[in-house]
């Protein structure tokens, strides 16, 4: 496989790891951007929000879950998407990618590796457990980029129905 493929499956097997049955309170968004205006942005590939319960107090006192998919030494190498600004943070990886950096892996940041299980097939599993740390960004800021990213996706999704039901293709989703 090449490095967009190891991604995109990595992208897939997080996807169903954070949000296994599309349970609509489960709140996560990929591709998340803070300080996009500013001249340094940053871009989070997979945000996730765990309030403690729906009050005020709950929703502030939630946690920000960060993950960095990386899909080769060199992904990892690179100076981009090491941007952990959640309260725990994982970096999402191939085992061979894993073994070969886990030595550069900082202390407070988990890892979650592609494992193939019998009976269950391809899942992530935790082999590092993420430490807290305390983020530096308000829950309202978070939550706010989070919605944005939803609803960008959102949005991309409809516009592709549209243009395939146009086309006279069938949607099965």
């Amino acid at each position: 496989m090449n490095r967009k493929d190891i991604t995109s499956s990595l992208s897939q097997l997080l996807e169903k790891h954070i949000d296994p049955h599309r349970d609509p309170r489960i709140y996560w968004a990929r591709e998340v951007t803070f300080d996009y205006a500013s001249e340094h942005p940053v871009r989070v590939d997979y945000m996730q929000f765990k309030p403690v319960n729906n009050t005020v107090s709950g929703i502030e006192k939630g946690d920000f879950y960060c993950y960095e998919v990386k899909s080769s030494a060199e992904d990892f190498h690179s100076k981009n998407g090491h941007n952990f600004i959640g309260d725990l943070n994982y970096y999402v990886m191939p085992e061979p990618v894993y073994e070969s950096v886990k030595n550069l892996i900082p202390y407070n940041v988990g890892v979650l590796v592609q494992r193939n299980i019998e009976f269950y097939g391809e899942v992530l599993q935790i082999i590092k457990n993420a430490k807290r740390k305390d983020r530096s960004k308000p829950a309202s800021e978070m939550l706010l980029m989070m919605y944005r990213s939803a609803r960008r996706d959102t949005i991309k999704a409809k516009s592709a129905k549209c243009k395939a039901a146009q086309a006279g293709e069938v949607i099965t989703k």
